[in-house]
């Protein structure tokens, strides 16, 4: 089975590797699609700062800071067993990791989710899109609970 493990750079998204590493067999996962999703609104500069070059350096900056976020996480899946690969794609994050899931024929999605359930429901969240619109299981690593002031 391949599996796709979505990835911001988070600590959030690493724990998300590091729990699929904690209870999946290796032996039933033959590959790991690590994939990184640079939104294209974001890589814009403000129309003030719009200069070519700007622009370029901007990009460059953001697919090397995907480039890396999908290193960590691999880096966290040596030894292990399945034989890992990283991705960077451009377009909006949840239909581009639907999209390589497809491709590959993936039998499960690992994202970790970030927002609040009040961020969800205002904005909608990757995650949240990512679990509506996957034709397979999808793995939500939800956050640690937070410890409550008494």
């Amino acid at each position: 089975m391949h599996v796709i493990i979505a990835t911001d750079g988070s600590q959030q998204s690493l724990r998300a590797t590091r729990y699929l590493r904690s209870f999946a067999d290796s032996e039933a996962i033959t590959s790991v699609g690590i994939v990184a999703v640079l939104s294209p609104l974001a890589a814009v500069p403000f129309a003030g700062d719009a200069t070519s070059e700007k622009n370029e350096a901007a990009e460059v900056s953001f697919r090397d800071a995907a480039k890396q976020a999908t290193r960590e996480a691999a880096a966290l899946l040596e030894g292990w067993g399945p034989k890992v690969t990283t991705h960077v794609r451009s377009g909006n994050p949840a239909t581009e990791i639907v999209r390589a899931a497809k491709a590959k024929k993936a039998g499960l999605i690992v994202i970790a989710s970030q927002s609040s359930r009040a961020e969800a429901v205002l904005m909608g969240s990757v995650a949240h899109k990512v679990l509506n619109h996957a034709t397979c299981p999808v793995l939500v690593v939800r956050p640690e609970a937070k410890n409550k002031r008494k």
